[in-house]
C-alpha cells in the first residue's frame, strides 16, 4: 500500500502573507514542515501542492532550491490540485498536511495513517481533527483513500469543499466510513498552527527552546511548565472559519 503525504502551501495568507517561507531559526517554515513530515516511517513519498498563480512563484523556486517534491494546481479549487497531485503519484493512501502546521508530529502522521492502513479497507477516511477536537491546534493530520479522494473530486460541488479539500467526506457518513483519532486528554485550546505574527513568535520560541534537538509534541506540553509566557503569545487569536 503506497502512502503520499501532500502539503498544502501558498504564499498568500490574509493575516501572515508569505509565512511558508519565513524564517523560523535559520530554515524556512515550510522547510521545517517537510523535515518533521518525513521523520514520519508510513509515508512513501512528501509533495507539496502550490497553486500556479504568479504569486507563488517564489514558493515553486523555494522548491527547487531546497531540493522539495512540488506540484502546482488550481489556485482556488484545491480539491482539483491534491487530486491532480495524487493522480501523479498513484497513491493507495493520501495523508494531508498543511504548511502552516510547523510542528507537525511525525508520530502522530504514522498513527492516522496506520488507523487508516490496518482497516484493510473497512475505513475511507481517518483523521484527528473530527469532532470533538482533543489535539492542539496545529498537528492536524488528515488520511484517505485515492478512491474517496477521487469520489469527493468527482461529486463535490460547494465551494468549501472544494476549497478545504476534506470537508465533502466528513460531511456525508452515508458515502464514507470515517474514524476520528482521540486524545485522551482535551488539549484543543493549544494553538500551534501559524496564521499570525503571534502564532510565529510562539513557533520560534518552541524551536529556540529545543535548539535543533528532535522534539514530539508531548515534549512541547512539557516545556509549557518552563514558559508560561508562551500561552500567553497567542491564546486571544481566533481560528479562522473554514
Amino acid at each position: 500500500m503506497k502512502t503520499v503525504v501532500i502539503i498544502q502551501a501558498r504564499m498568500g495568507s490574509s493575516r501572515l502573507p508569505g509565512k511558508v517561507l519565513t524564517d523560523i531559526c535559520g530554515r524556512p517554515m515550510l522547510d521545517r514542515v517537510i523535515s518533521r513530515v518525513r521523520s514520519a516511517l508510513t509515508p512513501d513519498d512528501v509533495v507539496v501542492a502550490t497553486s500556479t498563480e504568479p504569486g507563488d512563484d517564489q514558493l515553486y523556486a523555494a522548491a527547487e532550491q531546497y531540493g522539495w517534491r512540488c506540484f502546482r494546481g488550481s489556485h482556488l479549487d484545491v480539491l482539483d490540485r491534491y487530486y491532480q497531485t495524487a493522480k501523479q503519484l498513484s497513491p493507495d493512501i493520501v495523508v494531508r498536511v498543511t504548511a502552516d502546521c510547523p510542528v507537525i508530529d511525525a508520530a502522530l502522521i504514522d498513527q492516522v495513517a496506520r488507523k487508516l492502513l490496518e482497516a484493510d479497507g473497512r475505513l475511507d477516511y481517518v483523521s484527528n481533527t473530527l469532532e470533538p477536537r482533543t489535539f492542539p491546534r496545529g498537528l492536524d493530520v488528515e488520511a484517505f483513500t485515492f478512491e474517496a479522494l477521487e469520489r469527493t473530486w468527482r461529486e463535490a460541488r460547494d465551494e468549501s469543499c472544494r476549497e478545504h479539500v476534506t470537508p465533502w467526506i466528513y460531511r456525508n457518513p452515508g458515502l464514507f466510513r470515517t474514524r476520528g483519532i482521540v486524545n485522551s486528554e482535551d488539549l484543543s485550546g493549544y494553538r500551534w498552527t501559524v496564521d499570525t505574527p503571534e502564532d510565529m513568535q510562539l513557533v520560534r520560541s518552541i524551536f529556540a527552546h529545543f535548539s535543533g534537538r528532535d522534539f514530539g509534541w508531548r515534549d512541547i506540553l512539557q516545556a509549557y511548565a518552563e514558559h508560561a509566557e508562551w500561552q500567553q503569545f497567542n491564546s486571544h487569536i481566533q481560528q479562522k472559519a473554514a
